[in-house]
């Protein structure tokens, strides 16, 4: 039988093609490598892909959103409905998350949220962890293993979380939670951060999909011969399904349910912070949103609401504000004022600048910002949207690619 063909998907900010080519290769299969843009034509002849780890787009907006907006990822669902094998590692993960596939096929369903842990926020991980199969052997295209798996992990997104309690039932008795996170003798620990580093819930480290042709992990089995065996079933799976002409299960989930927008008290102390020179983030949030808003003009802020320190202190300290590339808003009493860096003083305002726009207030959990600025803090990203009407701007699939609703609150600021 041919060697199977995996194409490895690139696009850009991607980092680990070369060690996901490596491993592919290794296992016997042949590595195509595929950028983003490339000729559709290319793939007619592929029988599974590999997502690979990096900072797809610099994590802009959060981790796999922008990459998994791509109209790629179209012909993706249709290619896994086919039966065809995805798999995403890492940021690659985080793709397949944010695009639905990953857990239901349709709708997005769940986060890789920031690492944290009981305490608080952990941050960027990059260590060795254990992981081990958590379904069985047949379940899924990359579980055909046994015992325990040494591997490094890289990431500051990767704790798999949602808020449909229903679904985690569903994804254990429809065995989807396929890896899980464990010491040296395969003992599973969600409580332990030493065995479980980013906190993910149920200690897991991957999902697979109902048809189990669609899985995701965190950790990097391509960066080490210790992962060589996840990539063996990858082909055992792929060579098997082939031989008995199999496909994948029919599109199963539909989106999730509708954001409830919240109208935002207005605190005592608020402070909005812009940038003095091109903000890519903003740009390129812009530019995801535009496929489904095409005349949405927006404007990104920083968000910072000490709980009893002034907002003098905060403009004043490098760490918090840079005024070198920096400007600044301070919401103070109902009153608005521009804050002057050389003078180091507070200019009234005589009007909001908030006005004439739809402002939206993303607030991840836990804010791992709030710590910073000292007790009773709140810290956040104000998107001011313009160019719209309300009705285009609050339909949820657009809503997503401001915030996912599974590791993030939106509120409206009036």
């Amino acid at each position: 039988m041919q060697q199977p063909r995996i194409a490895i998907i690139s696009f850009p900010g991607n980092n680990c093609e070369v060690e996901s080519l490596r491993a592919v290769k290794r296992a016997g299969m042949e590595a195509v490598f595929f950028k983003w843009n490339d000729a559709r034509e290319q793939l007619a002849d592929v029988n599974g892909y590999f997502l690979p780890g990096g900072f797809s787009y610099e994590d802009r907006g959060r981790s796999g959103m922008v990459a998994a907006r791509d109209p790629l990822f179209a012909f993706l669902h249709e290619e896994a409905e086919r039966g065809k094998v995805i798999i995403g590692n890492c940021n690659g993960a985080q793709m397949l998350v944010e695009s639905g596939l990953i857990p239901l096929d349709r709708g997005l369903k769940m986060s890789l949220a920031r690492n944290a842990i009981k305490g608080g926020a952990v941050g960027f991980i990059n260590e060795w962890v254990w992981i081990t199969p958590t379904c069985t052997r047949e379940r899924c295209a990359t579980s055909d293993w046994e015992g325990t798996m040494h591997l490094p992990i890289a990431h500051g997104e990767g704790r798999f979380m949602t808020k449909d309690k229903d679904l985690w039932k569903h994804l254990k008795e429809n065995g989807q939670m396929a890896f899980s996170y464990c010491d040296t003798q395969g003992k599973v620990a969600a409580d332990d951060p030493v065995v479980t580093p980013n906190g993910s819930t149920f200690a897991i480290a991957g999902l697979c999909n109902p048809a189990g042709n669609v899985v995701a992990l965190m950790p990097h089995p391509e960066r080490t011969p210790n992962g060589d065996p996840y990539f063996a079933s990858m082909k055992r799976w792929i060579e098997g399904k082939k031989a008995a002409g199999q496909r994948g299960g029919k599109v199963a989930g539909q989106r999730g349910g509708e954001w409830k927008i919240a109208a935002r008290k207005q605190r005592p102390v608020e402070i909005f912070v812009g940038t003095i020179i091109t903000n890519n983030e903003e740009r390129t949030v812009e530019q995801a949103a535009h496929r489904l808003v095409p005349g949405l003009k927006l404007t990104q802020l920083k968000y910072l609401s000490p709980g009893k320190k002034s907002p003098e202190s905060i403009l004043t300290h490098l760490a918090l504000f840079n005024p070198n590339k920096e400007t600044a808003i301070v919401q103070k009493g109902g009153a608005f004022f521009r804050w002057e860096s050389a003078e180091k003083k507070l200019v009234a305002l005589d009007r909001s600048p908030l006005q004439n726009a739809v402002t939206l207030l993303r607030r991840d959990e836990p804010d791992t910002g709030a710590g910073a600025l000292g007790q009773g803090s709140e810290t956040g990203i104000c998107y001011l949207c313009r160019g719209m009407s309300e009705k285009e701007l609050l339909r949820p699939e657009v809503l997503e690619i401001f915030a996912n609703p599974h590791a993030s609150t939106l509120e409206r600021i009036s």
